[in-house]
């Protein structure tokens, strides 16, 4: 089964048993609050899905949105919520590792894509994008499973980091501004750390 397949399988129906479910991402829209953005800022929501991110950016007037996943039906999914809403926002179906990124973006945020990255190159292929589609200036915003959480998530490896060592991985074209640990409750009721980080492209 293809990467792709996998996803489709695991997001391809009611997104609201998954694990990684937030009725509201509170610390991703505290960070990004944080970066002080205009409201014409050209956001990407990394691995977005089904997400309920996009629904509170629209809210708060932000008007350049991208959503970008390897599933396409997770991303209907996130339209037919929104509805006529969502049509102001760019919906991409894209690999994380293998796509080109249709502009840059002030802001990349990704919440639980970089930690299935477990192969080197894997990794590199990511980072070369986020390298050359974060302008200077621009800010990321990525939380992984922390040390001490998952091992595993849908059935494939992760890797777990705490903010230094994502911090290091990304590389020193980002500088770390903040990080925080996050217990996020399924929705099962089971804890899971994550690790979120805000860094700045220099």
């Amino acid at each position: 089964m293809t990467t792709h397949d996998h996803w489709q399988q695991i997001l391809g129906s009611d997104p609201s048993g998954n694990s990684w479910v937030q009725e509201r991402p509170g610390l991703s829209l505290e960070m990004i609050a944080a970066c002080g953005l205009g409201k014409d800022a050209g956001i990407l929501d990394m691995g977005g899905g089904a997400s309920t991110l996009v629904d509170f950016l629209l809210a708060d007037g932000f008007s350049n949105i991208t959503v970008a996943d390897i599933s396409e039906t997770s991303l209907e999914l996130a339209q037919k919520r929104l509805g006529e809403l969502a049509k102001p926002v760019q919906w991409i179906v894209a690999d994380a590792c293998n796509w080109q990124p249709p502009h840059k973006f002030d802001l990349w945020h990704d919440r639980a894509v970089f930690h299935f990255l477990t192969e080197d190159s894997d990794r590199k292929a990511y980072k070369q994008r986020l390298y050359d589609f974060v302008p200077i200036g621009g800010f990321l915003i990525m939380a992984t499973f922390a040390i001490g959480g998952p091992t595993k998530c849908s059935g494939l490896d992760i890797v777990q980091y705490d903010a230094q060592s994502l911090a290091n991985e990304i590389g020193v074209g980002f500088v770390l501004l903040d990080s925080q640990l996050e217990t996020h409750t399924t929705p099962g009721g089971a804890s899971q750390n994550f690790q979120y980080i805000r860094m700045q492209r220099v």
